[in-house]
């Protein structure tokens, strides 16, 4: 059986992102004037993978980006990729939350998750859910490679959980629009939930 090959992109800038705020699946953001410069200028810089399937987290800064980057492709959005639920810490900077006990709790990795958010477990098992429904439908289209535009919290949990060779989350952050090349081959992905990470993106310059 043949494996398939996603490309794993971080969304462009938002201006949340540069005030250092916690913005995950409940704000629903565009991409910055800055965001949008950056991610037009890697499009034109580097060699991003031409692929026959686009998919996005259905927020607007993953498909804002998608589109950028893959123009003549339409964007198939996948619910399960939205960002990390951040609960009563969503949209505030570190700064706003320092003096609340259950923030310093949170952030010590003494609380499982924010309050009324989401724990990193819970986050992790519908990442995947996410990755499988696009597995499913490159099945069915008889497509073996892709390009998925997700958040940045969500790559390097999703990688640090299964991906190989195995790493600390800190191991996989990726910039603004950038991101990993994971292979799934079919017999090892549904005997241990892992893949390989091969590759870097976007790819050498032209």
């Amino acid at each position: 059986m043949r494996s398939y090959k996603l490309h794993l992109i971080r969304h462009g800038a938002t201006d949340a992102n540069k005030e250092g705020r916690y913005i995950g699946g409940k704000t629903d953001l565009p991409l910055s004037q800055e965001g949008k410069r950056e991610v037009k200028n890697l499009y034109e810089d580097f060699v991003y993978p031409r692929v026959p399937l686009v998919f996005s987290s259905p927020m607007e800064r993953c498909v804002q980006t998608a589109k950028i980057l893959f123009p003549a492709r339409e964007i198939t959005t996948i619910e399960n990729l939205r960002e990390y639920n951040f609960g009563d810490f969503e949209n505030k900077t570190a700064t706003e939350l320092d003096g609340r006990p259950d923030y310093a709790a949170w952030a010590a990795g003494k609380m499982p998750s924010p309050p009324n958010g989401e724990s990193s477990k819970d986050f992790v098992a519908r990442t995947v859910l996410g990755i499988n429904e696009i597995i499913r439908i490159m099945m069915e289209k008889q497509e073996y490679e892709a390009s998925v535009v997700m958040h940045g919290g969500a790559i390097m949990m999703l990688l640090a959980a299964c991906g190989l060779p195995r790493q600390a989350p800190a191991m996989w952050t990726s910039d603004n629009g950038k991101g990993y090349t994971i292979l799934i081959t079919p017999s090892l992905y549904q005997k241990t939930g892992a893949f390989e990470v091969v590759n870097l993106v976007p790819g050498d310059v032209e």
